[in-house]
């Protein structure tokens, strides 16, 4: 694809490489968000649009930042075994459904929490968060 022709098309999976510092957490939260900006026409996906990770051990993890800067995960009923180290880094309670609304200052955390875990990701285009049950941040 042609990154200066904002299309829908979303750009494939990729290895992940374990990030073990903050400092390698910031890095990849910097170039992620210059990488989805290649991608993404706010005037044609306004909402929905974020990154998956692919679990080692099965199950992903779809995360979107809303435009107040708060995070939302989307967990995969495949990857509720990742549930209590989401919770344990994100210092949140597990909520009722699969969706997790998490304040925005949780991102660096979650990630390296979750770094050892990871396995592939993408950048993804549209996701719906809202057809399971209602959130609230």
């Amino acid at each position: 694809m042609d990154t200066l022709d904002n299309t829908s098309a979303e750009p494939g999976e990729r290895p992940w490489i374990v990030l073990s510092t903050t400092y390698d957490v910031e890095a990849w939260i910097d170039n992620y968000n210059r990488e989805l900006q290649l991608y993404v026409d706010p005037k044609k996906q306004p909402n929905g649009h974020g990154i998956c990770f692919g679990l080692e051990h099965g199950g992903e993890i779809y995360l979107h930042t809303t435009q107040d800067g708060d995070i939302l995960l989307d967990v995969t009923p495949e990857a509720e075994w990742v549930a209590p180290l989401i919770a344990a880094a994100a210092q949140v309670a597990q909520p009722t459904s699969q969706i997790w609304p998490l304040p925005g200052d949780r991102m660096t955390q979650l990630v390296l929490g979750l770094s050892p875990l990871i396995a592939t990701t993408r950048i993804v285009i549209s996701h719906d968060y809202r057809i399971r049950k209602s959130w609230r941040v």
